[in-house]
């Protein structure tokens, strides 16, 4: 397994180096890697599909003009969320300060995010929506960090990094959105299946 994780570090960082030079195709490998994982932290900032996007779009187009700055040894991974977290703050900043209405959620469900896994039996689905309605009622910062956890696959020192706060923090956010979920699902718990 650690040779595993070595082998894919060292082909990020070798994408990530003929970035550097211009290589499209190399661009477009980093694309395909990480735009998943872009858009589920974007969408767990706006829940909504168009913004998320947008900050995909941007996440990636501010990696391809910083791709220098990608120190070699560092977490690539943390580091392209990094960026999308900033992305998110401006996004959000701006936006709203226009007063523009965030009120668009749109339920993860519909988003038609590809899956690891295509064969999913109805109940899957239904527990899936639950899920996800329960989700948009935690805090953003529980919310963005079980996503982060759950979704992305992060550890909780990776998404200190990103978010820039104590690692003993994530771990209490985290806590608290399971027990949150867990309280917000309870009712539904009977009905799947």
């Amino acid at each position: 397994m650690q040779a595993e994780k070595r082998v894919e570090h060292e082909y990020i960082h070798s994408l990530v180096e003929s970035v550097k030079y211009g290589d499209r195709e190399a661009f477009m490998g980093i694309t395909r890697l990480y735009q998943r994982k872009v858009f589920l932290l974007a969408y767990s900032y706006f829940y909504n599909k168009e913004d998320a996007l947008d900050i995909v779009q941007e996440t990636f187009l501010r990696f391809y003009q910083k791709a220098h700055m990608f120190k070699k040894g560092k977490n690539f991974q943390n580091w392209l969320l990094q960026i999308a977290k900033n992305i998110c703050i401006d996004y959000y900043r701006k936006h709203h300060s226009k007063g523009n209405e965030w009120g668009r959620k749109e339920n993860i469900e519909d988003v038609h995010l590809p899956s690891h896994n295509q064969g999913h039996s109805h109940s899957s689905s239904d527990l899936r929506e639950i899920i996800s309605r329960c989700l948009e009622k935690l805090s953003e910062r529980q919310r963005m960090i079980f996503v982060m956890k759950h979704y992305n696959q992060l550890q909780y020192n990776e998404i200190a990094q990103i978010l820039n706060i104590a690692s003993g923090t994530v771990k209490s956010l985290h806590f608290k959105a399971v027990r949150n979920l867990r309280t917000l699902m309870s009712p539904y718990m009977g009905r799947i299946g």
